[in-house]
């Protein structure tokens, strides 16, 4: 990777951590560029007026009197470009949006828009002004005056409990110690460096430091400015969160769902250090810092790490984590083999191992990989750990891969030895010829499939012949063991004992031919392995065959035999063709480890992962290589904010200058071609351990159900190594809002308290990438509206059928689109973005009403099923346009409510009379004469059509389910802050849901 040089205009000098260091920020004043509504920017000096009752700026054309902002008359202060002038202003590419910020102030709701020279300095002034609004027209106390705050008075009894002597100091290498202790991850020299600084700057030096020092040092080097200015978003008093601003920040914020008071006085029973906190139902700074770190808080929805995915699917409708050679520790010719390969790999959920057996020296068969006769192991002793540890990381079936490349009489000898070690286990029942697909993972719990070769049915002697597998002939040639293809160049024959035949019932190890003879020979016990290269051709030249195949019938796909270091392929190339068992070399780390490891972690490590819907319906339309979105899966927007870094690690092997690195970390979608993506943050140049990105990413997904998302932090200051650390997740274990990513090394082993802080939102696509664009361009008609259609057949009484599904899929779309962009409106006239939630709208307009001097002008009818939103008397411009938006969106949404169900009949209608169609399409197209590139084009429209009424039945579905959601998110904040009226005490989702049914399945 080429270097790249990043530059930065963030301060370092100064660290935020504390209302009283923003306000002094503020009054001392600094210069921001003012946007005018004419596109032009004006730098100026603003300052806050030393009684903090006003924010001045000059020079300005105006009189000093009007060159301000009383503080009594901000209604709100906004971070990023959430306003009309700073989002549509033609200057907006030239400066990022975590540098812009507006104050909203005035009876009409007027907004002063800035941009300032770092997100540092927009934190300072956006906490600073919050701060100051939040007590109204009382004048705050001067910073650093009043009472100890909650933490003070924490931090001091912790002292005196260190403080032995009782003599008021403690030695500095116990201060060192103690703040170790309650601050993990902190490297040593970085507190004692801060003692000797602030001890030389209170001019006491010494081996002793006394107890105001202490709290100094703690507050400086334990307070995270990020988690601060968070807290300060949601608190009420500005200092810790009370159970109302906790329960507030978990719904509004963290997607939670039905939190209670109860439940944080929980997490702050959990979190909060101080006893006094813990007892008023206070979480403090330190309190949420840990509960942010916490597991509770986890990226990772706690949901996936049990089994919670349906395991009574067909086996074939599941990805198996497999692994290739799981006894090597290193590469695959000069490797030592070594038997906790095995255990390791069935220790992470691995579901299908590879054995391949070779005659042993001592007349029993052994398993080696390596060239060197030394280094095998007795096969006894391998089936005897798979006996041990087969079961203990997962319930699920394991499937183990017999490549023979022993004779028939140590073949003999292996049946016997599996037989007797592994008994009840093994899976022995013949195939059930009347059934069309395998058993499930449920039904095949706790059991041991063979895969391999058998006899044929009419040989009924103890050995026979049958084809070779073609895997492993490379080791095989540097043994000096290889046999001679036959001439022809036809596949190689094997002898295969019957014993070992016998064994093998639902993975029967076949050669493949084409794909049309195995639609129409192959049973559903068979299954194919194809070489890394040969999957490779048929994904990139015939994808949609090789899923269709894939439907019914299990594939392995096993590295190329060019990988002598043991690298590995990328899996996703075949997931995303449905090849279920891509085997891996487990031993070698690194980006195609990362994922494979990352995407085996959804189902709670079981080893088996649910293929998407539409590579598991019998008939459906799905091309592996899209480079767009599929017809009838929702895309959707990923919004990632990489916010900074804590205790990042030194890249091992690394040459790099000093100790300081200057990390930037890469966001990477894995996926299907139309999703792959990567984007970068600026690097944090100079940062120490604990570097502020502050960056946001955007990503499309199409494919949801099939995308990964990795996190890589490199250093950009390397001489060698540039790897610090990685986390890889699916898509769908993200948890939304602000989390830590626990981050893991190169071999996927955890790092001791390294994180990213990180804030996370997904949001159904509004088009063009943006979250916001497609919204404002269908209002304002520059957009034309793209309709999702069905496809000619050719064959006229089908096209008939599908063609009356064409002003329902209109209709579909237009419900759909309507709310969208009214929601859209509605929520940047509030001042959000396309991710935020309903209710965070109503309690902002709630909190512009509530900083207006006259009483709330406006209300929520709550007594309606629709909630009107009516204002009493005049209201200002700004607020008129608010209640504009949300009239049409609640219009919008009644609208869409009220005729889903009837258009959602219609379009089942019309995919169930194509269906009925399925059974005798071949009979028609013979009918119809269609033949070659006609009737491969017939049967993929007759697929698509399908899986697009399907998908936009779908849509439609969820589109009502949010809609209700977004009508039950109206009466729980209209009711929370105070602007609802006529509503019960407490509004529970069946108030609504009771008379305003989802469709049902």
């Amino acid at each position: 990777k080429k270097k790249t040089v990043s530059f930065s205009t963030m301060p370092n000098d100064r660290k935020i951590n504390s209302t009283g260091a923003c306000i002094s920020v503020m009054l001392e004043g600094c210069e921001l560029k003012k946007v005018r509504s004419n596109s032009r920017m004006y730098s100026r000096f603003f300052v806050l007026d030393a009684d903090m009752r006003c924010v001045r700026w000059e020079p300005s054309k105006k009189d000093s009197e009007k060159a301000k902002i009383e503080i009594k008359s901000v209604k709100e202060v906004r971070v990023g470009k959430k306003t009309p002038v700073l989002r549509n202003n033609g200057l907006s590419d030239q400066f990022p949006d975590e540098c812009a910020f507006s104050i909203i102030y005035g009876d009409n709701y007027e907004s002063l828009d800035l941009v300032a020279s770092s997100a540092d300095m927009v934190s300072a002034w956006v906490m600073g002004l919050r701060y100051l609004v939040s007590y109204g027209k009382h004048t705050p106390e001067a910073p650093g005056t009043g009472h100890p705050s909650l933490r003070t008075s924490w931090i001091s009894s912790v002292f005196d409990l260190a403080d032995l002597e009782k003599s008021g100091r403690i030695p500095v290498p116990r201060a060192v110690q103690l703040i170790k202790a309650l601050n993990p991850g902190m490297k040593t020299s970085t507190i004692e460096l801060k003692f000797k600084e602030l001890q030389k700057a209170n001019e006491c030096p010494g081996t002793e430091v006394a107890c105001d020092l202490f709290v100094e040092v703690y507050c400086e080097l334990c307070t995270r400015p990020e988690i601060f200015f968070l807290l300060v978003q949601f608190s009420s008093n500005k200092e810790y969160l009370g159970l109302k601003d906790l329960l507030m920040f978990l719904e509004v914020e963290q997607g939670m769902e039905g939190v209670t008071e109860e439940k944080c006085l929980e997490i702050v029973g959990k979190y909060e250090p101080s006893k006094e906190g813990r007892e008023k139902g206070y979480l403090a700074i330190d309190g949420f810092t840990r509960y942010l770190l916490s597991a509770d808080c986890s990226i990772f929805d706690p949901q996936h790490r049990k089994v919670c995915q349906d395991m009574a699917q067909p086996l074939s409708h599941y990805y198996i984590s497999s692994a290739h050679s799981a006894c090597l520790l290193e590469d695959n010719f000069w490797g030592r083999s070594d038997i906790n390969g095995y255990i390791s790999a069935l220790g992470l959920g691995c579901r299908s191992i590879e054995l391949v057996l070779w005659d042993g020296p001592e007349g029993e068969p052994v398993v080696y990989t390596s060239p060197s006769a030394a280094s095998c192991v007795p096969f006894r002793t391998v089936v005897g750990l798979i006996d041990q540890h087969a079961f203990t990381a997962s319930a699920y079936p394991l499937i183990l891969c017999l490549v023979v490349r022993c004779s028939a009489a140590q073949q003999r000898l292996a049946a016997q030895c599996l037989r007797k070690t592994l008994g009840e286990k093994l899976y022995l029942e013949p195939p059930n010829p009347t059934a069309s697909y395998l058993p499930s993972p449920e039904q095949l719990k706790g059991r041991i499939l063979i895969k391999g070769k058998k006899l044929p049915p009419g040989c009924e002697d103890s050995e026979g012949e049958v084809s070779d597998e073609e895997e492993g002939w490379e080791l095989a040639r540097r043994l000096g063991q290889d046999r001679e293809a036959p001439e022809g160049g036809g596949l190689r024959r094997m002898c295969l004992s019957r014993e070992l035949s016998d064994l093998v019932s639902l993975c029967q190890a076949v050669p493949f031919q084409d794909f049309e003879s195995s639609r129409r020979g192959q049973r559903y016990w068979e299954m194919c392995s194809f070489s890394e290269v040969e999957a490779g051709r048929f994904a990139n030249e015939c994808p949609a065959e090789l899923v269709s195949y894939n439907k019914r019938f299990l594939s392995r796909v096993y590295p190329s035999p060019m990988r002598i270091d043991a690298s590995n392929m990328n899996p996703q190339d075949f997931w995303k063709c449905g090849c279920q068992m891509v085997a891996m070399n487990y031993q070698t780390p690194g980006l195609m480890m990362d994922l494979n490891a990352g995407w085996f972690r959804q189902n709670g490590a079981c080893g088996y992962v649910l293929r998407p819907a539409i590579m598991r319906e019998e008939v459906s339309y799905f091309s592996a290589n899209a480079k767009d979105s599929l017809p009838g899966v929702p895309a959707q927007l990923l919004h990632l904010k990489v916010i900074s870094g804590q205790n990042l690690p030194k890249p091992k092997g690394s040459g790099a200058k000093g100790e300081v690195v200057e990390p930037y970390v890469c966001a990477e979608i894995h996926g299907i071609p139309a999703d792959c993506a990567e984007h970068r943050t600026k690097t944090a140049l100079q940062s120490g351990d604990n570097p502020v990105f502050d960056e946001s990413l955007e990503f499309q997904i199409n494919l949801p159900e099939l995308a990964v998302l990795r996190f890589v932090v490199l250093d950009d200051d390397y001489i060698g190594d540039e790897f610090i650390a990685q986390y890889t997740i699916p898509f769908e274990c993200l948890q939304p809002g602000y989390r830590h990513v626990p981050l893991q090394s190169l071999a996927g082993e955890p790092l001791p308290h390294a994180t990213l802080f990180v804030h996370v939102a997904i949001t159904d696509r509004r088009g063009g990438g943006k979250g916001h664009r497609r919204g404002l361009a269908g209002r304002r008609g520059r957009r034309v509206r793209e309709y999702t259609s069905t496809k000619a057949t050719g064959i006229k009484a089908i096209d008939e059928v599908f063609r009356t599904a064409t002003q329902p899929l209109r209709e579909a779309t237009d419900l759909r689109e309507n709310v969208q962009n009214a929601l859209v409106s509605f929520k940047e006239l509030c001042g959000l973005t396309p991710a935020a939630n309903m209710k965070q709208c109503i309690l902002t307009v709630a909190t512009w009403l509530l900083h207006s001097d006259s009483t709330p002008s406006v209300t929520l009818n709550l007594a309606e099923q629709y909630p009107p939103m009516e204002a009493q008397g005049p209201i200002p411009d700004l607020l008129r346009k608010v209640l504009t938006a949300y009239e049409t969106m609640i219009q919008t949404s009644r609208t869409l409510i009220e005729s889903a169900d009837a258009v959602y009949g219609k379009l089942m209608q019309a995919q169930q009379a194509g269906m009925d169609f399925h059974k005798e399409l071949h009979r028609i197209e013979a009918k119809e004469g269609l033949r070659g590139r006609k009737l491969q084009k017939a049967l993929e429209s007759f697929a698509w059509n399908i899986t697009v009424l399907k998908g936009q039945a779908d849509l439609l579905k969820h589109a009502k389910a949010e809609a209700l959601d977004n009508l039950w998110q109206i009466h729980n904040a209209g009711q929370s802050c105070g602007i609802g009226r006529n509503g019960s005490a407490s509004p529970e989702s069946s108030r609504l849901r009771a008379t305003l049914e989802p469709i049902p399945e």
